[in-house]
């Protein structure tokens, strides 16, 4: 087995952009991949993939488009079907991770690899083989500050991961990953909770590693990053090569289209001016207690108004979910009070919110959105399933026609693509599943809605058809409070934002104070005095 690569040692980080100088040569081909499964899912179907050393390479395309399952076969995940993979045109053979490790290829995976009870340091040393000597950890210990120093990306190198938020973990996995100075470098999703300002200087590291001849494959659904970071792309669907392109001169809309197939896509939404009215939501000096018992939301007030989308911008980790469970009846109230419609919803369940004209699109469909088990007709009527109309006249039994009515309309008016409503939800898509779950929601005809996280780990298709339920629900007169990690789809659908950080609410601002830096500042907890509201 060939040696990898020697480490780099830190240099200091120029300027963006790549480097001049001779056409770079092919350093990874993967060449007629394919991958099927024991029960006979053609995964991949003879995909190419050929990077150069020292380019950031985008991969994109809808979920199960194959990017993940590829990217598993490099990192030696999973073994592949057929094809060949090179390395400077000799074949590898990738029987596990420590094979691609061997050969330099390491990957930050979207969800992470970290030991729940280890702290940031012991993760990193039990990534390097594990030595457990004193002089080892002194040696781990002086790396990672110096990664830190060249990325920005700040940990508290002595505690239990399980105890830092989300953002820190992910911060965790990817100095743990250039700890190990990989030649191929693959991040699944790296900034789905960094702030602009941490995502920026990610890049800048990026960049300067791609300068030095790290080759570096970026896995991301933020069309935006692609354009600004990627020097080419190549885009997956249905298991299939799409094609491989330049990304000078390419617009988010190109990319898009080579996504999901269509030569007109609108990628916009369609916001109507609407009159906001009285508040359908008030929140007074919230306060909610987190599961180890400290506040994780403190005294946070705003209103959501009838006929708008009020977004909570903010990174993972920082109260947004407990924020939203405390509103739908999931977590206690510790102190202030919120009220719907004037009445306040201290101490009540998710069926008296419901009655009281809520509906909630929760963060994690399948922990609370959702049964798998059972059907989709099931689904349709998951909490609404005790209301007269889907009764017989014995107490305690449902009208199994009315239900299946009611299934057939919620599938047909919100384009859900199932094989029919007694299929089981788990046979679905996640776009679907999502799709559902919103349908559902909104066929209740709330007062408001409470969307947490609705697109997340949705394809661009399935994403923009959700954004336009939520927009259609706003432009109908309905309060909508949107709480999303992704920057650009709360400006896209905010009327108003209000910025969360570590519990508080730093600042709200109207559609015309929109402004991504100063956004950015006050998502990292830098206060802005001058846009508080």
């Amino acid at each position: 087995m060939p040696n990898r690569s020697a480490p780099r040692q830190g240099a200091a980080m120029g300027a963006p952009g790549p480097a001049a100088g001779p056409a770079k040569q092919d350093r990874l081909q993967m060449l007629g991949i394919t991958k099927v499964y024991p029960d006979g899912t053609r995964a991949l179907d003879n995909v190419d993939l050929i990077v150069r050393r020292g380019e950031v390479h985008g991969l994109l395309g809808e979920n199960g488009a194959g990017k993940s399952t590829l990217m598993k076969i490099l990192s030696g995940i999973l073994p592949l079907t057929a094809g060949r993979i090179l390395l400077d045109g000799r074949e590898i053979h990738l029987r596990s991770t420590t094979d691609a490790l061997a050969y330099g290829i390491g990957m930050v995976h979207q969800h992470f690899s970290l030991v729940p009870d280890f702290t940031a340091l012991e993760n990193v040393v039990l990534g390097r083989g594990g030595n457990l000597s004193a002089p080892a950890y002194a040696e781990a210990r002086q790396r990672m500050q110096r990664l830190m120093d060249e990325t920005g990306l700040r940990v508290p190198l002595d505690t239990p991961v399980e105890e830092l938020p989300v953002g820190t973990q992910q911060r965790i996995e990817i100095l743990k990953t250039l700890d190990r100075a990989s030649d191929i470098l693959i991040l699944d999703e790296p900034t789905a909770v960094l702030t602009p300002q941490e995502t920026d200087r990610l890049f800048d590291v990026l960049r300067r590693l791609a300068r030095e001849g790290t080759t570096i494959i970026l896995i991301t659904h933020k069309l935006r990053e692609v354009l600004a970071i990627t020097d080419r792309v190549t885009v997956l669907r249905g298991g299939r090569l799409v094609g491989t392109r330049d990304t000078a001169g390419a617009t988010a809309a190109d990319l898009a289209r080579m996504m999901v197939g269509s030569e007109r896509m609108d990628i916009s939404v369609q916001r109507e001016t609407v009159a906001a009215a009285e508040p359908v939501l008030r929140v007074e000096n919230l306060r909610v207690l987190g599961d180890d018992g400290n506040p994780v939301v403190k005294d946070v007030s705003f209103e959501v108004r009838a006929g708008e989308i009020f977004g909570i911008a903010g990174v993972t980790g920082n109260g947004q979910s407990e924020l939203v469970e405390a509103l739908t009846g999931l977590r206690a109230i510790s102190g202030g009070t919120a009220y719907l419609r004037g009445q306040p919803v201290n101490g009540k369940g998710p069926r008296q919110l419901y009655a009281m004209g809520l509906a909630h699109v929760p963060e994690d469909r399948h922990r609370h959105g959702m049964v798998a088990q059972m059907t989709v007709m099931e689904n349709t009527i998951l909490g609404v399933h005790h209301d007269k109309r889907f009764r017989r006249g014995v107490p305690g039994t449902l009208h199994w026609g009315k239900v299946r009515r009611y299934a057939r309309d919620i599938v047909q008016r919100f384009d859900v693509v199932t094989a029919g409503v007694n299929a089981a939800m788990r046979s679905l898509s996640g776009g679907n599943q999502q799709k559902l779950v919103v349908g559902r929601e909104l066929s209740k005809a709330p007062t408001l809605v409470v969307a947490g996280q609705p697109t997340r780990g949705l394809d661009v298709a399935a994403a923009q058809a959700i954004r336009d339920l939520l927009v259609g629900i706003r432009n109908q007169g309905q309060g909508v409070l949107l709480v999303s990690a992704d920057l650009d789809e709360v400006m896209s659908l905010s009327d108003r934002i209000g910025v969360m950080y570590e519990g508080e609410i730093l600042a709200v601002l109207s559609r015309d104070e929109f402004d991504r830096e100063r956004i950015g500042l006050l998502m990292g907890g830098v206060r802005d005095e001058s846009v508080a509201g």
